[in-house]
């Protein structure tokens, strides 16, 4: 029989997923476990490797029992976490420490003391970033610096992102990384086809020890026979945000996306050059395939729905995640009341690693209903922040295409819509992470020709238009400016 299915594995921050697609697009099976996350200290984030490994590799087999055997599974895709980063020994793909998550912000003094010797602007004229804890370099440097387990490894030392671990695992032993993936690195110029002397030498991390940098569709490997009874080729892969941009169909240049999950992160399509920042927003390369690049501008907010998770988990204000909505829609107003949601500092357009949130406006007449409109009132303010960076930028939002799992909260939905006074349109199917990585699964085994043609899997949107009165507008846009302005005066 003819393989029918696109397996996906969705390695996500809190979770990690395989999905089974079918070449439609349509959703036939979904399997997922939640990951341990380590605090260490504050400002620290860290996986077990060897966990996400044993978890997805679960997830994998029972996706793959259930379509039938592997020889009904033509293509993998891959889609993870960006930035987060594992050191493994090249003989046995063993994690030699825990990763180092994209949150982390351990190497926020090394970022200050190579902005202070002036480096960022080269840093940002090579790679589109800037000098940030957020990404890849520094905690590999930081890993080879404070690590003896990892610099001990020697020769069999490997560096990679999540999806290059994933592939080394898969494949037993092929050390490759997608191109869009490398991007957020810092370690890649973006019109370089390999790493970067100046950048490898910045952190002083051996190029030996990183992966070849290669298409994000395309033949990337097979699994070893011995995981799922017969090899399955590995056709896509792309970081979380990229891989949302692709499954919400911005293959034209404007074309918008914004992902509420863990963080919130917006990208637009910028086609083949790559687009230059001055008001301290990312370039990043969308995608890459048969050689050719796609690049986007993207703003990273670092704290969305993993806020909500706070005020569930640690402090008790929401019972459910669901909750938020109700008491939002209970009170008319926040009552004054402003969250500046800077639990891991404060990401585009501020670039604040050292910023610390706040809830301003408190009264005796505020409820826990003010607070969680607040909350969610955030989202869409951070939202507000960075499309007028990408209009002073040159990137005019038409309009907002969104996924995520915040999505299904309707209120927000609106809220964003009003806010940003363009309409928001929210896919009937959520899961447009996974499926972009089924898309670019599907043209780099050769079922479609182009991301293109394979956007036929996509299902139809729900629009969201501005609804509320221009002076509220105006007015609660004011009360957020002097909420962040005194976060940042801190």
């Amino acid at each position: 029989m003819v393989a029918q299915h696109i397996l996906v594995i969705d390695e996500g921050t809190t979770s990690t997923r395989a999905m089974l697609f079918g070449m439609d697009g349509k959703l036939h099976g979904s399997q997922q476990e939640t990951l341990t996350q380590y605090y260490p200290a504050p400002g620290l984030v860290e996986h077990d490797a060897a966990e996400i490994w044993d978890k997805t590799l679960a997830c994998c087999q029972k996706m793959i029992e259930k379509a039938g055997g592997a020889d009904k599974i033509a293509a993998i895709g891959i889609t993870n976490q960006r930035e987060t980063v594992v050191a493994w020994d090249k003989r046995n793909g063993a994690p030699l420490a825990r990763a180092i998550v994209w949150q982390d912000r351990r190497t926020a003094d090394k970022c200050e003391a190579l902005k202070a010797k002036q480096l960022e602007p080269m840093v940002q004229a090579k790679t589109g970033l800037l000098l940030d804890p957020y990404f890849s370099g520094s905690k590999i440097g930081w890993m080879l610096e404070n690590w003896p387990e990892v610099r001990a490894a020697g020769d069999n030392l490997a560096f990679g992102t999540i999806e290059s671990y994933l592939i080394y695992r898969l494949t037993g032993g092929q050390h490759v990384t997608d191109a869009s993936n490398a991007s957020r690195t810092m370690l890649m110029a973006l019109d370089g086809d390999d790493w970067d002397d100046d950048l490898l030498a910045l952190f002083d991390i051996p190029r030996k020890t990183l992966p070849q940098i290669v298409d994000c569709a395309g033949h990337l490997g097979t699994t070893a026979v011995e995981l799922f009874g017969s090899p399955i080729a590995i056709c896509g892969a792309a970081g979380d945000q990229q891989a949302a941009t692709i499954g919400q169909a911005c293959l034209e240049i404007g074309q918008t996306k914004a992902t509420f999950g863990t963080g919130a992160f917006i990208l637009t399509n910028c086609g083949d050059t790559p687009p230059r920042s001055e008001n301290r927003l990312l370039s990043t390369i969308l995608y890459q395939h048969q050689g050719e690049r796609i690049y986007a501008l993207e703003g990273s907010v670092f704290v969305a729905g993993s806020l909500m998770q706070w005020l569930r988990d640690d402090i008790g204000l929401l019972k459910f995640a669901g909750e938020s909505e109700e008491l939002a829609r209970s009170v008319e107003d926040n009552g004054g009341v402003y969250l500046v949601p800077a639990l891991s500092g404060l990401g585009a357009p501020h670039w604040r690693a050292d910023a610390t949130a706040s809830i301003s406006g408190l009264s005796f007449s505020s409820k826990k209903a003010h607070i969680a409109r607040a909350a969610l009132e955030s989202m869409a303010y951070q939202c507000f922040d960075l499309k007028t960076a990408f209009s002073a930028d040159g990137v005019d939002w038409q309009n907002l295409r969104i996924d995520g799992g915040m999505v299904a909260n309707d209120w927000m939905v609106q809220d964003l819509a009003d806010i940003l006074d363009i309409n928001v349109e929210r896919p009937g199917f959520f899961e447009t992470t996974a499926l972009g990585a089924a898309m670019l699964a599907a043209v780099g085994c050769g079922i479609y020709p182009s991301l293109v043609a394979a956007s036929e899997m996509i299902s139809g949107l729900d629009v969201h238009v501005p609804n509320i009165d221009p002076e509220t507008r105006t007015r609660r846009i004011a009360g957020w400016q002097k909420a962040i302005h005194s976060v940042l005066a801190q």
